[in-house]
C-alpha cells in the first residue's frame, strides 16, 4: 500500500465512520499521512483524529480511538496504535503478523482497550430482573475498556443480592436515583450521565435457581451469548449444553483454547523456546492458512470491542471469542506449535509459540470483559 493509497484509504475510514453516524463531522477533502518520525512507531502517521476532534466536539483521543478501531480491520493494515494527544501510528501488513503479535503480548488483557468513549460519564438504567442485571454490569465492564470515565448503574426494582453469586459487583447496582457517588478520578466534574436504559428479554429464573442448576460462569455465559432481544434458553438440566464438558459447549471450547495456549507455552519455555517481544520471527511468512486465520481473528478484536460497546451488545464479544477458538484450534492441529521427536526449536517454533499465547491473552480478555473465569488448567 503505497502512502497515497493509505491517505485515501484513512480519508475513506472517515467517511464511513460519519455515514454510520459515530462521527458528526464534515469529511476533509483529504488526509495527511506521513512517514513515522520515529521508529517502532509504525511506518506511517497521521493527525486526522486532532483535525476533526473540535468539529466531531470529542477529544481528539475519542475520535482516535473510533478511526483505530475502523483501520485495523482494512486489509493491508497489520497494527494501529494510538500515542500523544491523538496521532495515529499505522504498520502496513507484510503478511508476517508479527507486529500485531508484539502487541498482544504488550498490552496484555488490555489488548483491544480503546478510547472511542473518552470522558464520558454513563449511567445503566435496568429493572429488578437477573438478566438485566448481569447484562449492566457486563456493559460496565465494556464501556469501561473503551475510554468511559465513570459507568454507574441503577437498579429501578428491587435488587436480588444473589445477583452477587453471578458475579455483580456492588457498583453496579444502585439503591436510588439520587444516589451520592464518589469522585472517580478522569470523570468530567458537574457532567450529567448519559442514562441507558438496559431491558434484555427477562430469562424467567432467579439468581438462586440459576447457581444452582448451572453454577455461576455457565449461567453467566448462558445469559450474555444471546443478543439482548433473543430468549436465553437455559434448562439446567443434565441436557443443558451448558453443563457439558466437551466441544459442542462453547464456553468449554473457549476456556478450553485459552487453558491448551497456556500449556503450549509452557511446555515450550520447558523446551527452551523463548518468546521475545522484540524478536518473535514472522508467525504467518510460510503462508500457513490457520495462522493467517488466527491473526486475523485477533487483528479483528479490538473492532469487535468497539462496536460491541457503541451498540452496548456483549453478545458481540462471545460470538467473536466463539470464533477466536474455532480459528486457534485450526492453527493448534494444522501448525505444530512444539518440536517434534528430535526436532531442535527453531524461529518457526518460536513464532508459533508466540502466537498462540497471544491468542490465549485476547481470550482471557475477552472473557474477563464478560465476568467470566478463564482457568489456566481445565
Amino acid at each position: 500500500m503505497t502512502p497515497t493509497q493509505l491517505s485515501q484509504t484513512v480519508l475513506r475510514t472517515v467517511r464511513h465512520a460519519v455515514a454510520d453516524g459515530e462521527l458528526r463531522v464534515p469529511v476533509p477533502e483529504r488526509v495527511v499521512v506521513k512517514p513515522a518520525s520515529r521508529p517502532g512507531h509504525g511506518d506511517y502517521a497521521t493527525g486526522v483524529a486532532l483535525q476533526l476532534a473540535r468539529p466531531a466536539g470529542l477529544p481528539a483521543l475519542g475520535v482516535a480511538g473510533i478511526l483505530r478501531s475502523r483501520l485495523a480491520a482494512v486489509p493491508g493494515i497489520e497494527l494501529v496504535e494510538v500515542s500523544g494527544p491523538g496521532f495515529l501510528n499505522i504498520t502496513l501488513a507484510d503478511g508476517s503478523g508479527a507486529a500485531l503479535v508484539r502487541d498482544v503480548l504488550r498490552c496484555g488483557t488490555d489488548y483491544g482497550r480503546g478510547g472511542a468513549l473518552a470522558g464520558e460519564s454513563i449511567e445503566l438504567v435496568f429493572p429488578g430482573e437477573t438478566r438485566a442485571a448481569v447484562t449492566a454490569d457486563a456493559l460496565r465492564r465494556l464501556l469501561r475498556s473503551q475510554g468511559a470515565a465513570l459507568v454507574t448503574g441503577r437498579c429501578t426494582g428491587p435488587a436480588d443480592p444473589d445477583w452477587a453469586g453471578l458475579g455483580v459487583i456492588s457498583d453496579t447496582v444502585s439503591a436510588s436515583p439520587g444516589a451520592t457517588r464518589p469522585a472517580t478520578p478522569g470523570a468530567p466534574a458537574g457532567a450529567a450521565p448519559v442514562r441507558l436504559p438496559v431491558r434484555p428479554v427477562p430469562v424467567g429464573a432467579s439468581a438462586a435457581e440459576l447457581l444452582r442448576t448451572l453454577g455461576a460462569e455457565a449461567a453467566r455465559w448462558g445469559l450474555l451469548r444471546p443478543a439482548a432481544h433473543d430468549h436465553p434458553r437455559l434448562t439446567g438440566d443434565e441436557h443443558d449444553p451448558l453443563l457439558v464438558q466437551r466441544e459442542s459447549n462453547p464456553l468449554f471450547r473457549i476456556r478450553y483454547a485459552h487453558a491448551r495456549a497456556r500449556a503450549l507455552v509452557r511446555n515450550a519455555a520447558d523446551l527452551g523456546v523463548e518468546t521475545i517481544p522484540g524478536d518473535l520471527g514472522a508467525p504467518g511468512d510460510s503462508g500457513e492458512p490457520p495462522a493467517r486465520d488466527l491473526l486475523a481473528a485477533l487483528r479483528a478484536y479490538p473492532a469487535v470491542l468497539d462496536a460491541a460497546a457503541r451498540h452496548r451488545a456483549p453478545d458481540r464479544i462471545a460470538r467473536h471469542l466463539e470464533q477466536l477458538a474455532d480459528a486457534f484450534f485450526r492453527f493448534h492441529d494444522g501448525c505444530p506449535v512444539l518440536p517434534r521427536g528430535d526436532e531442535k526449536p527453531g524461529a518457526a517454533h518460536r513464532a508459533r509459540t508466540a502466537l498462540a499465547e497471544a491468542a490465549g491473552t485476547v481470550l482471557a480478555g475477552g472473557l474477563l470483559l464478560l465476568g467470566i473465569d478463564a482457568p489456566a488448567h481445565l
